[in-house]
């Protein structure tokens, strides 16, 4: 039997604490409901992913890393690496994978310095201020674009 094609969801700083940290911004699903909400998508599409969190920008990057040669494509919240990190950037442009950038909130409704993304530079696809749903799209339009480049 072949394998399913495997998407990594990968979430950045403070993800953890989603559905307790500012809940009138962020809303009140958690990131276990983000992760069961991606785990039935993916079921659904034929996909495997691999889905994990963290609140350190190197480990971040790794793991970025570990999907060349690995996974078919990326999901990324990079959280509070948005606008800071041109390390995770440049792993993700060196992986040559396609990558979606996913955010719970409308960053462009928020903070100025919220509204640049260094991440978008890398990936082929931004989905925001959908709340959680945006995982769920963001894995749809990756399976697309998977059967597009088949």
């Amino acid at each position: 039997m072949a394998s399913l094609p495997l998407i990594a969801v990968l979430n950045g700083p403070n993800m953890n604490m989603l559905g307790l940290r500012q809940p009138a911004i962020y809303g009140r699903a958690t990131l276990d409901d983000v992760e069961a909400l991606c785990a039935e998508t993916a079921e659904r599409l034929g996909l495997a992913i691999d889905f994990r969190q963290t609140n350190g920008e190197g480990e971040l990057v790794s793991w970025v890393q570990e999907c060349r040669g690995r996974a078919e494509g990326i999901v990324i919240n990079p959280a509070g690496y948005t606008t800071t990190s041109v390390a995770l950037m440049d792993a993700l442009l060196a992986t040559e994978l396609p990558a979606i950038e996913v955010h719970v909130t409308n960053i462009h409704r928020r903070e100025e310095f919220r509204h640049r993304s260094y991440v978008s530079k890398a990936a082929v696809g931004v989905i925001c201020g959908l709340g959680i749903g945006g995982y769920g799209l963001a894995l749809q339009a990756m399976a697309d674009l998977l059967e597009e480049s088949a």
